[in-house]
C-alpha cells in the first residue's frame, strides 16, 4: 500500500489569468516532465492538431477557454498551438478505464476507474469572472474535467465505453469542462452533448437539483439520452459501439441494479461503490482499470466529497461556503492506493 495525494488548485478570477496561474504552478510541478516521458514511451501522442479547426470549435462552444490556452501558454514561454496540443482536449487519444456511478434523486456516486501512473492529482475549484459557471471537481489534461458540479448544481460523470473507429472532436474532459462551465440543467446539457463533436465514445451522466438523471449515449457517429440511475462501460442503446469484452462492465452494473433496489441514502451509495468488500471497488490498476477516487455531489446543498482510494472516508467540500466568499484551506486531499506507480503530480512518477 502506497500513499498518494491530489492537490487542491483553487481560483476565482477570468480565464487568462487562471491559464497563467496554472501555467505558474506546472513549472515548479513534475507533471509536465512526467508526461513528456509517458508520451516518448508510448509515441501515442504523435499526431497533427488542426488548430484553425480547434479555435473554431472552442469559439463557439467555449470562447473563453481560448484564453486560458492562452493564459497557460504564456506561463510556460509556449506557443499557442503547443497549448493546444497539450491541454487543449480536441483530437487526443485517451487513456482506457474503467468508471462506475450510481445515483439517486439527490446524489451521483462516481468512481474513476483508470492506471495511476496516468492520474493527474489535481482538485479544482474555480469561480470564474468573465464567463461560465463557477465548478469543482477533479481535473484531466490540466483544463478537463472528469466529473464535477457547477454553480447551479448540474452534476457530470462520464463512462469510458470504446475509442475504436474515434473521429475528429474533443475527448470526454474537455467535453465534461464545457457541459459543467456552459450547462446550467441537465437539458442543456443533453443538448450540448447532441451538437458538439465527441472524438472517442463515452455515457454522460447527468443530474441536476430537479432529481432526475439521464445517461447519454455519446458516439463520433450517434447521441442519444435515456433515464438510468446506473453507468458502467457498455452503452444500453447504442450497442454496435460497445467493446467485445464487456463481462466486468456488466458484472458491476448488476451489482449497482441489487444495491439500488435497496434505496441506499447517499452515505450507503458512497460506501457502495468506495468499500472494497462491495465487488464495485476495483483493484485492477496495472490494466487501467482500478479504481483511484470516489466522487459524490449533492445537488440541492451543494456539496462535494472526495476520497483516494478504497474504505476511505471522504473530504466534504461545501461549494456553496465558497461561492459566498469562504477560502478552503485544505491544501491537498490524500489517501492510499495498492499500487506503486505515484501520480503525475508526484516526484519520481515515470523513474
Amino acid at each position: 500500500m502506497n500513499h498518494f495525494y491530489s492537490d487542491i488548485i483553487q481560483f476565482k478570477g477570468n480565464h487568462y489569468d487562471f491559464g497563467f496561474m496554472q501555467g505558474e504552478i506546472l513549472k515548479e510541478s513534475p507533471i509536465l516532465t512526467n508526461r513528456k516521458k509517458q508520451y516518448a514511451k508510448s509515441r501515442k501522442r504523435h499526431f497533427n492538431i488542426n488548430k484553425e479547426e480547434a479555435i473554431q470549435l472552442f469559439s463557439k462552444f467555449i470562447p473563453s477557454m481560448l484564453d486560458e490556452l492562452h493564459g497557460l501558454a504564456d506561463a510556460l514561454n509556449w506557443s499557442i498551438e503547443d497549448s493546444l496540443t497539450e491541454f487543449g482536449g480536441y483530437y487526443v487519444d485517451y487513456e482506457q478505464s474503467g468508471c462506475s456511478i450510481l445515483t439517486g434523486s439527490k446524489y451521483l456516486i462516481r468512481n474513476y476507474d483508470s492506471h495511476p501512473g496516468y492520474y493527474e492529482g489535481r482538485y479544482t475549484i474555480y469561480n470564474p469572472t468573465d464567463a461560465g459557471y463557477a465548478v469543482i471537481g477533479p481535473s484531466m489534461q490540466i483544463t478537463g474535467r472528469t466529473d464535477g458540479m457547477n454553480e447551479k448544481g448540474l452534476v457530470m460523470g462520464y463512462n469510458f465505453i470504446n475509442r475504436i473507429d474515434s473521429g475528429n472532436g474533443f475527448v470526454c474532459n474537455m467535453i465534461g469542462r464545457i457541459i459543467l462551465e456552459t450547462c446550467a440543467n441537465v437539458g442543456e446539457a443533453i443538448s450540448l452533448l447532441k451538437e458538439i463533436p465527441h472524438r472517442t465514445s463515452f455515457s454522460y451522466v447527468l443530474l441536476d437539483p430537479s432529481g432526475e438523471t439521464f445517461v447519454v449515449e455519446a458516439s463520433p457517429r450517434k447521441v442519444v439520452a435515456r433515464k438510468s440511475n446506473i453507468s458502467t462501460n457498455h452503452f444500453e442503446l447504442l450497442t454496435e459501439e460497445n467493446r467485445y469484452h464487456m463481462d466486468d462492465s456488466v458484472r458491476r452494473f448488476n451489482e449497482l441494479k441489487k444495491q439500488k433496489s435497496l434505496d441506499p441514502d447517499i452515505y450507503e451509495a458512497y460506501r457502495i461503490l468506495n468499500d472494497k468488500e462491495k465487488d464495485v471497488f476495483s483493484n485492477k490498476y496495472a490494466v487501467s482499470a482500478g479504481t483511484i477516487h470516489t466522487s459524490a455531489y449533492i445537488p440541492s446543498e451543494r456539496k462535494a466529497l472526495f476520497a483516494i482510494g478504497g474504505n476511505r472516508m471522504p473530504v466534504i467540500f461545501d461549494f456553496d461556503r465558497y461561492l459566498e466568499g469562504q477560502k478552503i484551506n485544505i491544501k491537498q486531499i490524500r489517501g492510499v492506493l495498492d499500487f506503486d506507480t505515484p501520480f503525475v503530480n508526484m516526484d519520481g512518477s515515470m523513474s
